[in-house]
């Protein structure tokens, strides 16, 4: 099955990517990762609005929605864990992940536990990088090593299953078994060909939507490997997705473009009949105040 995603946001990003759903309000988070900045917007069926921005300076990866109202977001941008609040107030959280030159904070999830799960990637591109876990009680342990971009990542329906995108040099959807902090029965779900893998959401019925980078599509890939849908994106470089409402919302980048063709840099939406849970939120306690850490 075949379809096509049209352009729905007002604005356009150089690099849109990790979009996700907040349960606590239904609005959609973004971020530009090569301008280090957080977005949060509306979609009233048609447009997408976005409604805020917060700046946050370093190259950054992915948002998570904090458990209560009002308690803002966990950003994870540069080699940090960030606290932004719904006034823009930001603060640095949790330092050194993946301390190194060349290495910074890309795509990541939060587990149904309330664990924020993210990898940095490495540029030169070598499998130097790794996936962390950071607890609700922010302690992080390193979970996978000799990654090179760490990319897309979800969990199955029951949690029982991590879906995980190592973009280079393989292009696989791998998948492991997961018990609390610790991974194993490693395998390859499908091997994508024809672009880069990039973000990725789980949809109700187990299946995995891949943003496919320099292919023009996103595709819906079952548990036992199989393609059975395409969204075509018309634009070369859609980066990551997520599911509301029935809607597949997807970022794309004008990065790297030149010329930049006619709607890269938007975030497109496409009807596709099935659902997908909002992010699970980060359950550790956001900072008592500014002061506690180092702001920026």
């Amino acid at each position: 099955m075949r379809s096509r995603a049209e352009p729905v946001s007002t604005g356009t990003y150089l690099q849109g990517e990790s979009i996700r759903v907040d349960a606590r309000t239904g609005d959609l988070l973004w971020v530009d990762m090569r301008l280090g900045t957080f977005h949060a917007g509306t979609f009233d069926g048609t447009v997408l609005t976005e409604t805020f921005t917060a700046d946050l300076g370093p190259r950054i990866g992915v948002g998570a929605p904090m458990v209560d109202d009002g308690a803002g977001w966990a950003v994870a941008g540069g080699q940090s864990l960030w606290h932004v609040t719904p006034d823009g107030v930001r603060s640095e959280w949790v330092r050194g992940l993946g301390d190194g030159e060349g290495r910074f904070l890309n795509d990541g999830v939060c587990a149904p536990d309330g664990a924020f799960w993210v990898g940095t990637q490495s540029v030169p591109r070598e499998p130097t990088s790794a996936l962390y876990r950071i607890g609700p009680d922010l302690a992080v342990t390193t979970v996978l090593t000799d990654v090179t971009v760490s990319n897309g990542i979800g969990f199955s329906p029951d949690a029982s299953t991590l879906y995980y995108i190592d973009t280079l040099p393989h292009r696989r959807l791998e998948a492991f078994d997961v018990d609390g902090d610790r991974l194993s029965g490693r395998r390859t779900v499908a091997t994508l060909t024809g672009g880069n893998p990039d973000g990725l959401v789980v949809d109700d019925e187990g299946c995995v939507w891949v943003a496919m980078w320099d292919a023009a599509e996103v595709r819906r890939i079952s548990p036992d490997g199989e393609v059975i849908a395409v969204v075509e994106t018309g634009v070369p470089r859609p980066s990551a997705v997520t599911i509301a409402d029935g809607v597949l919302f997807i970022t794309t980048a004008q990065v790297g473009l030149d010329p930049v063709p006619p709607d890269s840099g938007r975030i497109l939406a496409a009807e596709v009949g099935v659902s997908a849970p909002p992010a699970a939120p980060f359950r550790a306690q956001p900072p008592r105040s500014v002061d506690d850490h180092t702001e920026r």
